[in-house]
């Protein structure tokens, strides 16, 4: 165990202050009465009013959310397709070409993503909306759920599943009822990092979207670069707060979990 030391202690406030601080200063004048987002003119809650009454950001945060839970919906399920092939399949014709072109969003800059997506999309005659938005979001998001499945599938232990066959079930019976069940936390993670990527795209949206889709983060930029609205901050405020009441929700449920599985083993144990 290492020793508590200044150093160490002033490098780690540091590291919180720089990462941190930006975002209390945020939340502190998303209820500034003046309009001047650095000019504190007094405590105010105006500003998340204008932003529900905002109907370019409503509609944009709805077309945001739409977005990103269908695009992690379908690149959930062909990514957990894609790590099942990775993993079990073995050696066949094209694996290399396969695993290539599923791991090659990983390393593509966004900005090559976007504008070859854009040139598909224009050479099919396929009009940018929302469904070409999600059809980009589904492209680069499905490797990282990729990457996700097959590193528990990896690890998974495979008589767990002969023995469901030995039993009489099927290979897709014993996939749905012993490989899928055990996998599924995998499977939520990777479906929850295809789903914050989708919310947090700028790059790949700004070249698949049409005038007709706008994403939040879309319609947070082009507002930023008229200059910084109080709205802004209160939206940035609430985001923050979903955020943290998901982190703090998902924490509390792990450890519970984590104290009803050691009272069974200690009950186990007893028994």
């Amino acid at each position: 165990m290492r020793r508590f030391t200044w150093f160490n202690a002033t490098s780690l406030t540091l590291g919180f202050a720089f990462l941190y601080l930006p975002m209390v200063l945020l939340i502190i004048y998303s209820f500034n009465e003046s309009k001047l987002v650095t000019v504190w003119a007094g405590f105010s809650t105006k500003w998340y009013g204008e932003l529900l009454r905002n109907e370019a950001f409503l509609d944009a945060a709805w077309v945001t959310l739409q977005v990103a839970f269908v695009s992690s919906t379908i690149a959930t399920v062909l990514g957990t397709m894609a790590a099942y092939v990775m993993v079990r399949a073995g050696r066949f014709a094209g694996r290399t070409l396969f695993s290539g072109m599923i791991y090659a969003p990983l390393v593509m800059p966004e900005v090559i993503t976007g504008l070859s997506l854009l040139l598909l999309f224009i050479g099919i005659g396929l009009d940018r909306g929302v469904f070409t938005i999600i059809l980009a979001h589904t492209t680069f998001s499905m490797c990282y759920v990729s990457v996700v499945v097959s590193s528990r599938l990896v690890s998974f232990d495979r008589s767990l599943e002969e023995a469901a066959l030995d039993l009489g079930c099927s290979p897709m019976q014993a996939f749905r009822l012993v490989t899928l069940p055990i996998i599924a936390p995998a499977v939520i993670s990777g479906w929850l990092l295809a789903f914050t990527l989708s919310l947090d795209d700028l790059v790949i949206a700004s070249f698949t979207a049409g005038p007709s889709a706008t994403t939040l983060p879309i319609k947070i930029w082009s507002s930023i670069r008229l200059g910084v609205s109080p709205e802004i901050n209160a939206l940035s405020t609430l985001m923050i707060a979903v955020v943290a009441v998901g982190v703090i929700t998902a924490s509390i449920v792990t450890k519970r979990a984590a104290l009803r599985q050691q009272a069974d083993q200690r009950a186990a144990e007893r028994a």
